[in-house]
């Protein structure tokens, strides 16, 4: 009742109001066929913290360069103070390396530099040896492809003690025959097995394929069987008197130590350490990856970038290398591996050519990370391999852009084909924004990353010392990758272009050969292990 009294009392009002009441929307539905309604769309629920902030944007980071003095009998000092822990590193560089190794003599440099803390100064080998433990010091010597180093890591309070060891070592090796005859039986027995490690292999045959075997760049830092056999002590010892010699040498020092404190020490222990005779004098890097280095990437090179003093050496080099071609296929037979070994080699770039910090970019996109390119379509995509990557190697002549990867044997021909297919889209396209965004990202977190401890910044400074590029090269070369834009990487992408790579695999002949010819590469060049052609039998 009470119902059908408001509805009346409802109607008279709107009489009086001269509204007459609409027709209710039901009927003219009720006409039609019933429509299912959509369902209200949920409400996004408020974030309780707010709105996310805008991250600026990343402040570029300038590595902390060194001051440079003058040094004992022609040195050059590098010092950089960094007084936050009790640490100090050393990394004398001499420029003299493998590519200095004479003919016939490959690893004379390796071995040499293997000597010298084989008893130095006054003491034998075992009582260096004692003695840099005893301080709780780390004390090694080794060569690379364009120079050698030796390094010292001690905290500050035995600073003194372990720097004239250094000094011994450095200055005063006592190159003991018995000494000799252990390390060079050492050597050699190393390189014998090498022939069985298939990454290490891949390495030399690469190299040697592509500069050529024999050449500076073209046989292994650590040196060949055969003429390990036939360097002897003297050699070693003449090798050292030219290499070895404070007019080409740069002592780096990083960590708690001042420049009064540094020039005590270098004066009490390096004072009469002197240069005799001639320098070892590297011959022309390469046969020929120096000239289509060049011919490559010429006119790449637009955006800004450090100058350096040793790009026109590099230029010289090229105009004076002889040919050679590198083959297109070269095949290591391993009989019954279960893993091949593949890689695509080509020329590179000289440690001082402008165009190479923006390589970097292009290879950190292509093989330089684990989310990059190769390794995600090798590894995540496929499963072939534990890890794919690639690299332009470091080297003050034109060196070598190399992208390799384990895979197993059954899938030998089809990730190569891949690897070789994700190098071809690079070089047609280059990187897209967003990868561009994410390797400017990573170089500034491994420049950081380089100069994070005192001893990493030690070992970077020698590096460049080494290469003999500027001590505040990676600043101006880290400026150089945070300005590229994608027009110009895409331009110095071509340098990755696989048509003219050399391909290299190391695996089973008999099951990878079909593979390898499945994708249209041609018979392969047959090489041995220590990366050199095996002539086919007459």
């Amino acid at each position: 009742m009470r119902a059908t009294h408001a509805g009346a009392m409802i109607a008279l009002v709107a009489a009086a109001l001269g509204c007459e009441p609409r027709t209710p929307a039901q009927s003219a539905a009720r006409a039609e066929a019933p429509r299912p309604s959509a369902p209200p769309a949920a409400a996004k629920p408020a974030d309780p913290l707010g709105p996310r902030p805008e991250l600026p944007k990343p402040q570029p980071f300038t590595p902390p360069a060194p001051v440079v003095l003058d040094g004992p009998n022609g040195s050059k000092v590098w010092l950089l103070e960094r007084h936050t822990l009790p640490i100090v590193s050393v990394a004398i560089s001499v420029a003299s390396g493998a590519a200095d190794d004479p003919k016939g003599a490959a690893g004379l440099a390796h071995i040499t530099a293997d000597m010298l803390d084989e008893g130095a100064g006054t003491r034998s080998a075992v009582e260096l040896s004692s003695a840099i433990n005893d301080l709780g010091a780390t004390l090694s010597v080794g060569a690379r492809a364009d120079g050698s180093v030796a390094t010292l890591s001690v905290l500050k309070k035995n600073f003194d003690k372990a720097f004239s060891l250094l000094a011994d070592v450095v200055a005063r090796p006592r190159f003991e025959a018995k000494e000799w005859k252990r390390v060079s039986e050492l050597w050699q027995n190393d390189l014998r097995k090498r022939g069985d490690d298939a990454t290490r292999v891949s390495g030399l045959v690469s190299m040697a394929a592509l500069h050529g075997p024999g050449t500076p760049y073209g046989h292994p830092v650590d040196g060949l069987v055969a003429d390990a056999k036939s360097i002897g002590l003297p050699a070693v010892k003449a090798f050292y008197k030219a290499a070895w010699r404070p007019d080409r040498a740069v002592i780096t020092v990083v960590g708690d130590i001042t420049r009064d404190e540094l020039q005590q020490a270098l004066s009490r222990d390096l004072g009469t350490w002197s240069a005799k005779g001639a320098t070892a004098s590297a011959a022309p890097a390469t046969k020929g990856a120096a000239a289509s280095a060049a011919q490559s990437t010429k006119g790449a090179a637009g955006a800004a970038a450090p100058a350096t003093k040793g790009a026109a050496a590099a230029q010289g080099a090229t105009a004076a290398a002889p040919a050679w071609k590198p083959p297109r296929l070269v095949l290591v037979d391993r009989p019954g591996a279960p893993q091949s070994v593949i890689a695509a080699v080509r020329e590179g770039v000289a440690a001082s050519d402008p165009r190479r910090p923006l390589l970097q970019l292009v290879n950190s996109a292509l093989g330089g990370s684990f989310t990059s390119r190769l390794n995600q379509n090798l590894r995540e995509d496929h499963g072939w391999s534990y890890g794919a990557g690639s690299a332009f190697t470091e080297t003050r002549q034109p060196g070598a852009f190399v992208a390799r990867a384990s895979v197993v044997t059954e899938a030998t021909g089809p990730a190569l084909k891949e690897m070789l297919a994700e190098l071809a889209k690079m070089a047609d396209s280059g990187l897209t924004r967003d990868e561009l965004a994410k390797v400017q990202a990573q170089d500034r977190a491994d420049l950081v990353s380089a100069y994070e401890t005192v001893n990493r910044t030690a070992q970077r400074l020698g590096t460049l010392a080494r290469l003999e590029l500027p001590e505040t090269f990676d600043g101006d070369a880290s400026k150089a990758r945070q300005g590229a834009t994608l027009a110009t990487l895409a331009e110095l992408a071509r340098a990755v272009d696989p048509k003219g790579a050399t391909v290299v695999v190391v695996g089973p002949r008999q099951e990878i050969l079909p593979q390898l010819q499945a994708i249209g590469l041609g018979e392969p060049e047959a090489w041995d292990v220590e990366g050199q052609p095996i002539q086919p039998k007459k």
